[in-house]
């Protein structure tokens, strides 16, 4: 395995075993999945799309809470005030007779005066609001499509991950082989060298062949499982669960599929329609900020009742005095120092910026493409040279082995050999990897990936 694919590994555990933060419930089950049935289990159980999911769920509540404004508000009040002591007022004395120019202090009022209020408003015209609502649903199809693009990121690394699971098992098998064959080739040295006819020097070359196979087949198994652990990581399956893998890599194809005549259609990528999304919301904060020129009209509407007295008597005799007022509010906006102009002004750029955003969204989707198309050419041309080496280099070794047999090779004609389709089989499975990653790109990148 090469070292950037073993970097990679390492990440991926780091990830797994530092990133959990919490314990999952225990499952000890056996599940034989293919590739399909691992994407469809990561999309019922993935944490990362739980989370998109009540965002969406969020950006609902925040549509249901603008669409409110414009039913009735409606809200009651209920005072009791305690004037321990009672405001005085001057009067002139005259009025009673007194000197003019002196004052004599009275005070009005009772000690307790207690109100209830209930008041209704209703919002008749509001253009603002208007905007404001569709930009709301805006904002939930946003978290809808964001959804979906967490559904499309999670299928992309499952996939990634199933197939390098499938790569560290393909390669597992093919070392065991190998180390079949290298031990029955020791056991037949041995044998030999028990019997005189081979020096120990030879012997020795070939247990050190055998050992560096072991130390390497040991190896190979423990990324098999942490790839294993990785997939299931992804999968959003837990860790105790024992997942067995049943489609093959004989049956993955590696070939690009033949570009089509026609203009791609972009909104296959759900990048591209969360930047659709975002320029029509760029456009309602356009007209909601122009439309904010036009008056707010609220109906309104208060029913109160008074009651004061010296005794603190709510349900007592004493009168309550009702009020009752009904009205239209017209607010009109004259002049705010230039402020909604400058909005305006601003939101148009913004309207502007989201369709340069959206042709930069045109020309990235185009880059990858044709890059992806280019990585999968090459590495599918790479790996089918691997593939040739590697069954020449077999074809060498299973030479020098029936030379051995027939004791007219030499046990450094094995070795060499065996180290040849090793390095040829590395090759090949480093060859491989690439090619099933560059696959993934593609298919990425072609929008082919669905939520």
């Amino acid at each position: 395995m090469s070292k950037k694919v073993k970097t990679w590994m390492i990440s991926a555990a780091v990830i797994v075993f530092g990133g959990t933060a919490f314990a999952q419930q225990e499952d000890t089950a056996t599940y034989t999945f293919s590739l399909k049935q691992s994407v469809d289990f990561a999309l019922e159980h993935s944490t990362a799309i739980k989370s998109a999911e009540f965002d969406q769920e969020q950006a609902k509540e925040k549509t249901q809470e603008v669409m409110g404004i414009a039913l009735p508000q409606i809200s009651a009040g209920f005072q009791i005030q305690d004037f321990i002591e009672i405001p005085t007022s001057l009067i002139p004395a005259e009025i009673f007779g007194g000197p003019p120019g002196q004052f004599i202090p009275v005070q009005f009022g009772t000690r307790y005066n207690t109100s209830a209020t209930i008041s209704a408003t209703q919002l008749l015209f509001n253009g603002t609001w208007l905007y404001g609502v569709k930009g709301a649903q805006v904002y939930q199809d946003l978290a809808l499509k964001n959804v979906a693009r967490t559904q499309i990121e999670t299928s992309s690394e499952v996939t990634k991950a199933y197939y390098t699971a499938m790569v560290n098992q393909e390669r597992k098998t093919l070392l065991n082989a190998n180390l079949d064959r290298l031990k029955k080739i020791k056991d037949d040295t041995k044998a030999l060298y028990d019997n005189g006819f081979v020096e120990k020097i030879d012997l020795d070359r070939i247990t050190v062949t055998y050992n560096n196979l072991v130390t390497e087949v040991n190896n190979i198994q423990r990324l098999l499982d942490l790839s294993l652990v990785l997939l299931k990581y992804q999968m959003g399956m837990d860790q105790s669960a024992t997942i067995v893998l049943s489609d093959k890599l004989a049956d993955v194809t590696f070939q690009p599929s033949t570009p089509q005549s026609g203009k791609y259609d972009y909104s296959n990528r759900i990048e591209y329609q969360l930047m659709e999304r975002n320029l029509a919301g760029r456009q309602l904060m356009f007209k909601a900020e122009r439309i904010g020129y036009f008056p707010t009209v609220v109906f309104f509407a208060t029913a109160s009742a008074q009651r004061q007295s010296n005794e603190l008597d709510i349900f007592g005799r004493n009168r309550w005095f009702p009020v009752g007022i009904i009205g239209l509010q017209v607010n009109v906006p004259i002049f705010d120092g230039l402020q909604r102009h400058y909005r305006v002004q601003s939101a148009q750029v913004g309207i502007y910026k989201a369709q340069n955003d959206l042709l930069m969204m045109q020309r990235t989707i185009d880059l990858q493409q044709a890059v992806a198309r280019v990585n999968l050419q090459n590495s599918a041309a790479t790996l089918d040279a691997q593939k040739a080496n590697m069954d020449l280099a077999q074809n060498i070794f299973d030479v020098a082995q029936k030379k051995y047999d027939a004791g007219v090779g030499s046990n450094i004609e094995i070795i060499n050999a065996q180290t040849s389709l090793k390095e040829a089989q590395t090759n090949y499975f480093n060859a491989l990897y690439e090619a099933v990653i560059a696959k993934v790109d593609y298919d990425k990148a072609m929008g082919n990936f669905h939520n």
